[in-house]
């Protein structure tokens, strides 16, 4: 006798990620499994305003060698160890085979310290200091885009140790590229075939799907939405969105950029106080190329990636079927949305 059906968010199920056009594996009955893998210590929170140690506190010196300005807002050089060089003019070689291509990449790697004090994190900075560097990511979208071979700014933070982060000071990174990297192109060419085929914004209809539906919604105010995304792969992966259509930084105007600030304010505050830990996370935003085109079809958003799973010691692992198959998920994204929104919007620490 066959089984009686059973809701979708009880049995094992796939979803598809529209933005990368890729399936993700939902296993929502895995969710009690016990764990004896590997868990690691609670995400401490750094407690001095300034650390004498730190190669990013105002008036230390970096380890590159310069010293930094005794800085009291937003602060931002270029990266001591960049990954990208602008004056790169390599010897002229052809690829020896079809399958064993190389071309240079040029570029520019910025970092941008958020805040003097040391001990703050997005989620405990006061949303006027977090407007400011929002502002900053603007001019530097504006500034590096200008450049001539300049085609793409990426901009991303990672947070916490458990994210590769190598200074728990309060800071991001800018890696602005020669070509469009695969990431934001795969999203770009997707939203571009929805145009095509709707004559619609593809992340704008999304956004309208989401609030009309309010189960995956975390926070909202007036210019922004955060979801967890239907297509989320990492536990309490959020997705924040504009409520109009926009493309880069750029084309923020000054009250997107407070509801911005409070926007990400709201989101990471909740993850601090999801398990009482200082949250680790990756976060990065996806923007219009700076090559020049009009790239109509972007819609502006911002990745959160936070790797935590079931408490401050187990995390998600992206390994097995993650590697070999696709992207497999336990928590539903509207479980996780739920435990998130019913968070308080106070950090527990103030």
């Amino acid at each position: 006798m066959p089984a009686s059906p059973r809701p979708l968010d009880l049995v094992p199920h796939r979803r598809f990620n529209p933005l990368l056009r890729q399936w993700i594996l939902v296993s929502p009955q895995r969710t009690d499994r016990p764990w004896q893998g590997e868990t690691s210590k609670p995400a401490t929170t750094a407690e001095a305003a300034y650390d004498p140690a730190c190669y990013l506190c105002p008036g230390n010196a970096r380890s590159g060698g310069a010293r930094n300005p005794a800085y009291t807002g937003v602060f931002a050089f270029n990266n001591d160890f960049p990954a990208l060089l602008s004056d790169l003019q390599p010897e002229a070689q052809p690829n020896a085979s079809s399958l064993l291509v190389a071309e240079p990449e040029r570029g520019r790697c910025r970092v941008i310290c958020f805040h003097p004090n040391h001990s703050l994190t997005l989620a405990r900075m006061e949303e006027a200091a977090i407007c400011e560097v929002v502002a900053a990511w603007a001019r530097e979208t504006a500034t590096l885009g200008e450049l001539p071979y300049i085609n793409h700014v990426q901009i991303f933070e990672n947070r916490g140790a458990m994210m590769g982060a190598s200074n728990p000071h309060p800071h991001c990174q800018i890696w602005a590229t020669e070509h469009v990297p695969d990431e934001p192109l795969r999203e770009l060419a997707a939203q571009q075939e929805y145009a095509d085929e709707h004559h619609r914004c593809l992340l704008c209809d999304y956004a309208a799907t989401e609030l009309a539906q309010a189960e995956r919604v975390v926070a909202e105010n007036d210019h922004f939405v955060a979801v967890v995304p239907y297509w989320a792969t990492w536990p309490f992966e959020t997705l924040v969105l504009p409520r109009r259509h926009l493309g880069s930084f750029t084309d923020f105007t000054v009250a997107e950029r407070t509801s911005f600030a409070a926007i990400l304010k709201a989101v990471t505050t909740r993850y601090d106080n999801l398990f009482q830990v200082n949250f680790p996370y990756s976060l990065g935003f996806h923007q219009r190329p700076t090559d020049g085109r009009a790239h109509d079809s972007m819609h502006f958003h911002a990745h959160f990636y936070p790797p935590l799973l079931r408490s401050a010691q187990i995390r998600k692992f992206m390994v097995g079927f993650e590697m070999f198959g696709s992207p497999q998920r336990d928590l539903t994204p509207e479980t996780a949305a739920e435990r998130l929104r019913a968070l308080p919007e106070k950090h527990s620490l103030d």
